[in-house]
């Protein structure tokens, strides 16, 4: 079967090997003549970056590379990259790489026509209403993990340096105009960042599928989303030139994304204070935090992961199952078991129950858990106790 597609929920998808060739074309269509590529450090000297800007001005496109993203990206990568973006007279933004180059680059292509500050439009009440949405260019996204799925979605996750929090930026047009979901883009990353990525994917689609609320799209987008990481991330971790495993978690990333407008949980609720406040790596949180989490809303999900189970053809079915293929799954991919093993420990217990219970994605836990109750997960997972 040819992996290849033209989508358009929830934006045009182009996906497939070798689809990155289009990019020149597809910029132009949108109207861009001198894009701003906004991706990161790391991808700075990969060769296909590198094509893919002597592409684009070999058709004529005037484009520029600003790399200054930082793993947890900052509200002063997002002002710098407006700087850049407003001094160079660009028109549209490229942005490639991971989900901090995306959310950067779709947050650098919020801010280039605003008044305000960034932290104006966080996503809280009628924010979004603030921004002039004529004034958003148009934005490309190029993702190079499968993991966080942020070229299907309409926020960006923003580190604010002086409050050492994650804060969620959002508006309707941040979602990109175009994706280019090119699989040979992902081959060359490396096995620990692509089974932390791949974790991330497991756990947005995990989260949008026990949150609660009624969206069966989410449901069944989630639901094929963990089969295909069942299915293929401890393939693409034993190698990483398996192009069909690639294109399988690449899609993955898209379905989780894709499905938690249905909600997230206590994982992220948990996993954004702790990015801020140790710049630790998202998807890595999100591996380590989700069985103690999934322990925690035993209660609420049971019934819903025994379902799940049938689903996805386990052998065995039961809250038991899914949660031993777990963490099964995380010692496969040798991610670390408890907090303590990324240099986490438990003293600033309070405090992150408190950023938990204030974080936006504490509202689709299927519990609504209190400051205490995220205090005591923290602590377990720091610990190891199950």
């Amino acid at each position: 079967m040819e992996l290849t597609g033209t989508w358009n929920y929830p934006t045009s998808y182009h996906f497939g090997a070798g689809r990155i060739s289009s990019l020149a074309e597809n910029a132009k269509a949108l109207g861009m003549e001198r894009p701003l590529i906004v991706t990161d450090p790391r991808l700075m000297s990969m060769d296909f970056l590198k094509g893919m800007h002597t592409d684009l001005n070999m058709a004529g496109l005037d484009a520029q590379i600003f790399a200054h993203i930082k793993a947890n990206p900052t509200g002063t990568n997002v002002a710098d990259g407006v700087a850049v973006y407003r001094e160079g007279g660009r028109d549209g933004v490229i942005a490639v790489g991971g989900g901090s180059a995306l959310d950067a680059g779709k947050a650098i292509a919020l801010m280039v026509g605003q008044e305000g500050a960034l932290w104006d439009y966080v996503d809280e009440g009628d924010n979004w209403q603030k921004v002039n949405a004529a004034a958003i260019p148009p934005i490309i996204a190029v993702p190079t993990t499968a993991g966080t799925g942020s070229e299907v979605g309409r926020a960006s996750v923003i580190t604010d340096e002086t409050a050492l929090q994650k804060k969620i930026v959002f508006h309707p047009k941040m979602m990109p105009d175009l994706v280019i979901a090119d699989p040979e883009l992902t081959v060359g990353l490396p096995a620990g960042l692509t089974a932390a990525t791949g974790m991330d994917a497991l756990a947005h689609n995990l989260e949008a599928y026990c949150a609660p609320g009624y969206h069966p799209m989410a449901v069944g987008i989630a639901t094929e989303g963990m089969r295909l990481v069942r299915d293929w991330l401890p393939a693409v971790f034993a190698d990483g030139s398996n192009i069909e495993a690639r294109s399988h978690m690449l899609v993955a990333s898209s379905m989780g994304a894709t499905a938690f407008q249905r909600g997230l949980g206590a994982i992220h609720a948990l996993a954004h204070p702790l990015g801020a406040l140790y710049d630790a790596h998202h998807g890595t949180l999100n591996a380590v935090l989700m069985p103690y989490v999934l322990a925690a809303n035993r209660p609420a999900i049971e019934e819903r992961i025994t379902d799940l189970t049938r689903m996805l053809g386990f052998k065995k079915t039961g809250f038991i199952p899914f949660f031993e293929w777990v963490l099964a799954l995380r010692a496969e991919l040798e991610m670390p078991h408890t907090l303590s093993e990324m240099g986490i420990d438990d003293t600033d217990a309070e405090k992150v129950g408190t950023m938990a219970v204030a974080d936006p994605t504490a509202g689709g836990n299927p519990i609504p858990f209190e400051a205490v109750a995220y205090s005591r997960i923290f602590k377990n997972s720091v610990l190891g106790v199950l």
